[in-house]
């Protein structure tokens, strides 16, 4: 970002970028539809809110189902409850960014190049299969989606449940913690934090904090402002009472024997240029995207707030026991470029209004279906108080079910956006070892 802009948009703080607009006389470029959810339509082509898709009714269903979920539900691993119609409106400022910069940003000659973004959606307009770089464009509106400036997961449970025994084995405790650097919106300070010597857009902080094998166990992950760079991330190992840095094929391990890796965070938290990504066309599909408060709940009750965790069902307890509603859904399809990668390829469903991944799936290296990942994104309106109006899809619930070795980990969060007491200092390498027994 050259100095101009940076300092005529850190100058427009406090203000929506398109009221901001409007007084300097500038015209922005509309692009409302991108963010739009139609109604009417949606409610033209669902099922009734309360229908429940089962085996016995999949058939009238299957066209909106992804079809290996549908092949589950045949197998009656799980049923589906038609949730209401629901539009996720990103926070108004990042729209109005999105319809002041939208048109300006662009791909370089080369993948993981990105031109002249400034804030909002990169790319907005519908995809086009006629494109030949529609996936890369496609990813990097999923990567620079609206998910506030900061946000903290004071309480975190991993179940990891073996699917043939139908048994959980074990429970895991984390908090989690996470701040953008780069392309701020709401929080100050905007567009930028001031130092930023890592050269990073965003960071993320994940401590285990029980069993007692894995206490103290944290990982820093940075994504990098220039994708060409060399990834960053850190680990603190408590029994070894160091930090070490993490290398890009421990990125595809399992993360402490769970059924998930660390590229697999928040969707994909890779380099874009480290897969060859691919738009394969639009969809309407049900993906589980809910109001929190009309879901059954478990009876894990958070410690210091008046919020009770979303429950798992069907089989071996492996799926959130949501609604799902039907959506407009990108589909996006990357291969690695890395020969050693476990993967022949991620595919995505990307929310076509909020750009989240919520529903992915991963092959293994003969092509064969792997693990199905599914993100229930919480509407923040119906959640905890401070979270109203924060224009962010809130991942409430979550699941990586491993279809081939009979495993799953489940995922229940507590999520609080743009929290006051998130400091840049946290993310610093150095403070990793605070977190050790």
């Amino acid at each position: 970002m050259n100095n101009s802009v940076s300092g005529s948009f850190r100058s427009r703080r406090g203000r929506t970028l398109l009221a901001a607009a409007a007084l300097c006389g500038i015209a922005p470029v509309l692009h409302a539809s991108d963010f739009e959810f139609n109604t009417v339509e949606i409610q033209e082509m669902a099922p009734a809110p309360g229908s429940v898709i089962s085996a016995e009714t999949l058939e009238q269903y299957r066209q909106i189902l992804d079809p290996d979920l549908a092949d589950l539900i045949a197998k009656n691993w799980l049923s589906i409850t038609v949730g209401e119609p629901l539009s996720f409106d990103p926070h108004p400022n990042y729209i109005a960014a999105t319809q002041q910069y939208g048109s300006q940003t662009q791909l370089g000659s080369e993948p993981g190049q990105l031109l002249n973004y400034v804030a909002g959606r990169p790319f907005p307009g519908e995809p086009s299969l006629e494109d030949p770089r529609a996936g890369e464009k496609l990813i990097w509106n999923m990567r620079y989606s609206y998910a506030g400036d900061s946000g903290r997961i004071p309480e975190m449970y991993w179940g990891y449940r073996d699917m043939r025994s139908q048994q959980l084995e074990r429970t895991l405790t984390f908090t989690a913690v996470g701040m953008r650097f780069m392309y701020r919106h709401v929080v100050d300070p905007m567009p930028s934090v001031e130092r930023n010597p890592y050269a990073v857009y965003s960071a993320f902080t994940l401590t285990a904090e029980d069993p007692g094998d894995v206490s103290g166990t944290k990982i820093l992950i940075f994504y990098n402002s220039d994708d060409n760079a060399e990834e960053q991330g850190w680990m603190y190992v408590p029994n070894l009472r160091r930090v070490r840095r993490i290398a890009t094929t421990v990125r595809t391990d399992s993360f402490l024997g769970s059924d998930l890796m660390i590229e697999d965070f928040l969707g994909y938290s890779g380099r874009v240029k480290d897969m060859t990504w691919a738009y394969k066309g639009s969809t309407f599909v049900l993906l589980p995207m809910y109001r929190h408060d009309q879901q059954k709940h478990a009876d894990l009750k958070a410690r210091h707030h008046d919020y009770q965790f979303v429950d798992f069902s069907g089989h071996s307890g492996c799926f959130p026991n949501v609604s799902w509603q039907l959506r407009k859904a990108f589909i996006l399809e990357g291969e690695p470029t890395r020969s050693d990668h476990p993967l022949s390829k991620r595919y995505f469903y990307v929310d076509a209004q909020t750009m989240q991944p919520v529903m992915g799936k991963t092959y293994d290296k003969a092509g064969t279906l792997w693990k199905m990942l599914l993100g229930g994104m919480a509407h923040p309106d119906y959640h905890l108080p401070q979270n109203k109006g924060s224009g962010v899809p809130l991942l409430d619930s979550s699941a990586a079910i491993d279809l081939q070795n009979q495993h799953c980990t489940t995922l229940q969060m507590l999520h609080v956006n743009n929290p006051g007491d998130v400091d840049q200092k946290d993310f610093e390498p150095s403070a990793l070892n605070e977190s050790g027994r």
